[in-house]
């Protein structure tokens, strides 16, 4: 088990054994294995130790060789893979039918088959009494294909084996004959799978070693020998698995016939890696005992699991959790695999966005999964999602089950939790824990009304602490010097993430998030020298430079001139930039992170995947006008929002460079001094206004208080020195805030406080968004652009709304 981390996740694979690893390396390094294509001694010995492997695997499974083959392939996918390429290569083709808890890579084998259907148990159930479930065919009578999963991998509800015997005997005296595609990729892994039981009649069976074993990464097909001859017209052979070919103008080759394995495994088996396997069933045996063994550790994990999050409550009743798997009984049998799914609600009944409990997974080690979990099917069947409804959320950027925040009154995914040999109840009592203390609120607060906040136009007790701009994107921060006046551009302040780097095999642009030493890439804008000056301060190798300069002339010869068509990816966006070619910028980015970059240019302006637009908006906590439904608000004070905030029309959104959503981005002083103090009473230690990224820090001015805290989130506008700024709405905020910008080390904090005292509505915020707004006096102005300073007052040019929120209702914890 990692240390420190509680993992609950892959269908229950259990991680790799220290033993298990020692004694794979041991043999390695002292026994030399080659190529099984070959007469050689270590090839001899590879295609000896893999031939022991598959006995042993037939043996692990219960499958007697007389009846059973069995075909390395890389992964489960690659068995289904290979069964469709048999069925398709059959004279008249196939027909598919698919049980509807079956895995995205099953679904998959409909594309290749000339007619297709879904079925749910009903369905199912029909056709094993008799209701054939496919339409007739003009042509040919194809060959039929049933596929389905021994285990749901999205909610561990299990499925007879028995189907596949049952529905053999409902046609042995019709003409027609029905092949078995058995997912027991998740059954397996805690479960044993008994190819000998008498009820077990599949043709065709698929599952991953490393769910079992957790090393290797390699996947099992299992072939009924009564079923070996719908591979008989596979077109493809690979290495290895053919007798004779014969090139040029006759064309012929004579395919291998000892066994069906051997005319399956193409090229090279990965030999390294089953002789693996032969190490970790040894491994296994020693440490579990028997599968039996496990499958009894495994189900009492789960009721514990299940009981205690659905024993969770928060302080007006409501659950906290929705289990979209079955509750344990003591009483009854084990119907259900040690996999439990479920979404989490606020008091209010308004569901918690995957993201969110994501964010705060990373930060606290638990390794669970969240989204669609490749069950297309099962996940519509859970959610109630209609086809329609998936539509637009695929059109709304929702991939995959993936939560974007736009939802509110259905979920896209679901959280799963898988256990597994290795899992321990204090793996569940942690778990638990860890959703009571972020997720379960002790006490709802309540919005108070209060004298509103006013300020007469022209005064003002706030000033500009703080500018500071990130030329390249995720990294570093230059500072404005006091004194110094600043330009505003449409896109934000002047030099504002221009630049980016880029991943050179992905196309990705780089980000703290995954790579934190970002943070030690501080940039210095010589304007006098006309370059970006990039200094790295982290510790490099002896002789290996420390800085770089770069342009900052817009130099086309400079620039790749084929990048552009090539696109690269910015939070989610494709946009097209100019890479330098330089070997000495490029090598300093790469040489510095130990990450394979370029450096590129997002040039101002421009159309199409040259431009972004801003993506900030007002939040629901951030309204407080009344609300126009007939429907009471469940906060006084607070209205009903629309359905999601992407519902909200936002006017003319102004262009951007590389921030993540908007222009400018502004945090105050008051509001990060509240948050440290919740922080310190907490034991841990204050974090830097630099955490949060800023463009603009604000504070009271000299002889003042200032103003409360998170009062800027119902600012509408600001003035700062002459010039007028709209604001945008409250910044999301993600785990990269935990990213210290001096070291480059991650810690957990300021996002779990954050996550605790300022999560609306299932999301996390801190700061607000905002843009230049162009007034009609400016546009009769002598066409300079518009400037700032540190020190420049900042005036509220509207004064706030009637209520004000004593605490944030909705907020999870114990706070």
């Amino acid at each position: 088990m990692l240390q420190d981390s509680v993992y609950l996740d892959h269908a229950g694979s259990t991680l790799s054994s220290k033993s298990l690893m020692d004694a794979f390396a041991k043999d390695m390094t002292s026994v030399l294995y080659g190529n099984p294509h070959s007469a050689s001694s270590p090839s001899q010995r590879s295609s000896s130790r893999i031939d022991q492997v598959r006995v042993r695997l037939l043996d692990f499974f219960k499958a007697d060789p007389d009846q059973y083959d069995l075909v390395f392939v890389a992964n489960a996918t690659a068995g289904v893979k290979l069964v469709v390429e048999g069925m398709r290569s059959l004279p008249e083709g196939y027909v598919f039918a698919y049980h509807q808890a079956c895995h995205t890579s099953v679904v998959g084998a409909r594309e290749e088959a000339q007619q297709s259907i879904c079925l749910d148990n009903t369905g199912v159930r029909s056709w094993l009494d008799g209701v054939d479930p496919f339409k007739p065919t003009t042509s040919g009578i194809p060959a039929r294909l049933f596929a389905y999963s021994a285990q749901s991998h999205m909610d561990g509800r299990r499925y007879p084996i028995s189907w596949a015997k049952e529905l053999k005997k409902r046609e042995a005296q019709s003409s027609s004959r029905t092949l078995t595609l058995l997912d027991a990729a998740s059954l397996s892994a805690t479960s044993q799978l008994d190819l000998s039981d008498p009820q077990f009649a599949a043709d065709f069976v698929v599952l991953s070693l490393y769910k079992i074993f957790g090393f290797p990464d390699l996947g099992v097909l299992l072939v009924r020998r009564s079923a070996e001859y719908v591979f008989n017209h596979r077109r493809y052979f690979g290495g290895g698995t053919v007798d004779m070919v014969l090139c040029g103008d006759e064309q012929w080759h004579s395919p291998k016939s000892y066994s069906l394995h051997e005319r399956l495994e193409d090229g090279t088996l990965p030999f390294h890696s089953i002789i693996a396997a032969d190490i970790a069933i040894s491994t296994h045996q020693r440490l579990f005992g028997s599968m039996d063994q496990i499958s009894a550790h495994t189900a009492y994990l789960r009721r514990e699991l299940c009981r205690g999050l659905h024993s969770l409550r928060h302080a007006n009743g409501n659950p906290v959790c929705h289990i979209y798997s079955e509750v344990p009984d003591d009483a009854a049998s084990i119907e259900t695999g040690p996999v439990v799914s479920f979404n989490i609600r606020d008091s209010r009944g308004l569901w918690i966005g995957l993201a969110e409990f994501e964010k705060l997974t990373i930060l606290k080690k638990m390794h669970v999964r969240t989204g669609g979990v490749c069950s297309p099917a099962g996940l519509a069947s859970a959610l109630d999602l209609q086809p329609w409804e998936m539509k637009r959320n695929l059109s709304s950027g929702i991939r995959c089950g993936e939560d974007s925040g736009r939802f509110t009154n259905k979920p896209t995914g679901i959280i799963r939790a898988s256990l597994g040999a290795m899992n321990t109840k204090s793996d569940v009592s942690r778990f638990l824990a860890f959703v009571r203390e972020f997720f379960v609120e002790d006490s709802i607060k309540v919005p108070n009304q209060v004298n509103a906040i006013t300020r007469k136009a022209g005064t003002t007790n706030i000033q500009v602490k703080a500018i500071t701009v990130y030329p390249i994107k995720s990294c570093s921060g230059y500072t404005v010097p006091p004194g110094v006046r600043w330009e505003v551009r449409p896109e934000g302040l002047a030099w504002d993430r221009e630049w980016c780097l880029v991943h050179r095999g992905s196309g990705q642009a780089l980000s703290q998030k995954r790579y934190p030493r970002m943070a030690l890439l501080q940039p210095l804008l010589l304007f006098n020298d006309n370059v970006l000056r990039v200094k790295y301060r982290g510790s490099t190798p002896k002789g290996q430079p420390t800085q770089v300069d770069i342009p900052l002339s817009n130099n086309h010869s400079l620039f790749d001139t084929d990048f552009r068509q090539t696109s690269s990816r910015v939070c989610g966006e494709n946009i097209s930039a100019q890479s330098y070619l330089s070997e000495e910028i490029n090598g300093f980015f790469s040489n510095s992170l130990g990450v394979p970059c370029v450096l590129a240019r997002f040039p101002a302006g421009g159309r199409g995947a040259s431009s972004r637009l801003s993506k900030a908006r007002m939040q629901k906590h951030q309204r407080t006008e009344k609300a126009q439904s007939g429907q009471p608000s469940p906060f006084p004070g607070v209205p009903s929002p629309p359905d999601s905030d992407s519902e909200q029309q936002q006017s003319q959104p102004g262009k951007i460079l590389l921030s993540n959503e908007s222009p400018i981005l502004m945090i105050s002083t008051s509001s990060v001094e509240m948050l440290n103090k919740t922080i310190m009473e907490t034991g841990e230690s204050a974090v830097d206004e630099s955490v949060f990224r800023a463009n603009i820090v604000v504070e009271a001015s000299p002889g003042h208080n200032g103003h409360p805290a998170y009062s800027e989130d119902m600012w509408r506008r600001i003035s700062i020195g002459n010039h007028s700024f709209k604001l945008l709405g409250a910044c999301q905020r993600c785990q990269m805030v935990c990213v210290d910008q001096m070291t480059g080390e991650r810690r957990q904090e300021p996002f779990v406080t954050l996550a605790k005292t300022r999560r609306l509505n299932g999301k996390v915020y801190f700061g607000t968004h905002m843009r230049h707004e162009q007034l009609e006096q400016d546009e009769e102005s002598d066409g300079l652009s518009p400037t700032i300073q540190v020190g420049d007052a900042v005036v509220v040019d509207e004064e706030q709304g009637e209520e004000e929120e004593e605490g944030i209702p909705g907020t999870g914890g114990n706070r």
